[in-house]
């Protein structure tokens, strides 16, 4: 057996692909456009890791999901969570679960989908503004 991917449901390609691609460092690896099936997939993978793959699903026509259609979070380790923190949040992305230990975080993309960012290797000692950040919202 061998893990292939995880889908979520879009509503926006390009809203989609800027929280992913810019602000979370994925890179595009292949797209699928199925007029038949009228919907686009995107397959994005972290830099060096591109077996294990987010598929972006993008219905033409247009559909609400909501928490009903969405799972727990999908999880990433990280170089710099502070750094990555706060280019999320120079972004205009909020940072639901501040990385208030140097270790561990959750933002959500545009879709609602939440993502944990753990810090690679040790924890970065706690500071500012991190440190006495407050949670904002659901993570």
């Amino acid at each position: 057996m061998k893990y292939l991917h995880t889908m979520v449901r879009i509503s926006n390609i390009d809203e989609s692909l800027r929280f992913y691609c810019e602000g979370l460092g994925l890179q595009e690896n292949r797209r699928i456009d199925n007029e038949k099936g009228r919907f686009t997939l995107i397959f994005l993978s972290a830099p060096g890791d591109e077996e294990a793959q987010v598929e972006l699903t993008y219905n033409w026509d247009p559909e609400e999901y909501d928490g009903g259609r969405n799972f727990g979070h999908l999880a990433y380790r990280v170089k710099d969570i502070y750094a990555l923190c706060q280019h999320l949040m120079d972004m205009g992305y909020t940072i639901n679960r501040p990385p208030r230990d140097g270790h561990m975080a959750f933002v959500r993309s545009p879709d609602n989908i939440s993502f944990e960012l753990l810090q690679e290797g040790d924890s970065l000692e706690p500071k500012e503004p991190w440190a006495s950040m407050s949670n904002t919202g659901e993570w």
